[in-house]
């Protein structure tokens, strides 16, 4: 099973840093998210990451950016909005419905599947027990091109997600709380954090 690292929605002083040492552990699949930022801000954080970890990073927003920095692909957060005119190369979409990803299937790499945006509250049983859940699942819609994608995955439900059959899990704040990006330097906690993660999906 692969696993997806979203970066937090806000930039901050370290993340260069952060980025790198991930890297560095083996991180392969990053995506850039960060909702409504200024696209200077991603090119500064872009511009200070060597060209081998730029090839591992999908960006979501300012899709010029998957050129002018040798990005890895696109990801659209919104598949009513369709894959940008004249693109080509590698694209992912987020679905939050079953019709939807039975389309996507056809025109995408791969598929972010659950609930947007993610929330830490989301219960995980309402979410396991969702009709949308069951009728993919029932109907062999997910499979290795398809992430799990929900609020409150974690570390513990990783077996659960390779269970259902999922390819891959988008994890986001449950490693970036391991981090306080107002009060620490020290990420070390982070780094080890990941290292169960990227254990656990293998």
């Amino acid at each position: 099973m692969k696993l997806a690292i979203v970066t937090q929605p806000t930039f901050f002083v370290e993340e260069d840093k952060i980025l790198t040492a991930l890297f560095e552990e083996g991180m392969d699949n990053l995506h850039l998210c960060k909702p409504g930022c200024s696209p200077v801000f991603a090119e500064r954080l872009l511009s200070l990451l060597s060209p081998s970890c730029r090839s591992k990073i999908t960006v979501h927003e300012h899709y010029y950016l998957r050129n002018e920095f040798s990005l890895y692909g696109i990801h659209v957060d919104e598949a009513a909005n369709g894959i940008p005119k004249g693109y080509k190369g590698r694209i992912g979409v987020t679905c939050d419905d079953v019709q939807t990803l039975r389309s996507a299937r056809k025109s995408c790499n791969y598929i972010f599947f659950g609930k947007r945006p993610l929330s830490d509250r989301d219960s995980l049983s309402d979410i396991i027990d969702s009709p949308q859940l069951k009728t993919a699942l029932d109907t062999g819609l997910i499979d290795k091109r398809v992430y799990a994608y929900w609020g409150g995955l974690n570390l513990d439900i990783i077996p659960l997600v390779k269970d259902m059959g999922f390819g891959g899990i988008v994890i986001g704040s449950d490693l970036w709380n391991k981090f306080n990006i107002h009060s620490q330097i020290d990420y070390r906690e982070l780094i080890c954090y990941f290292r169960k993660l990227r254990n656990a999906v293998e």
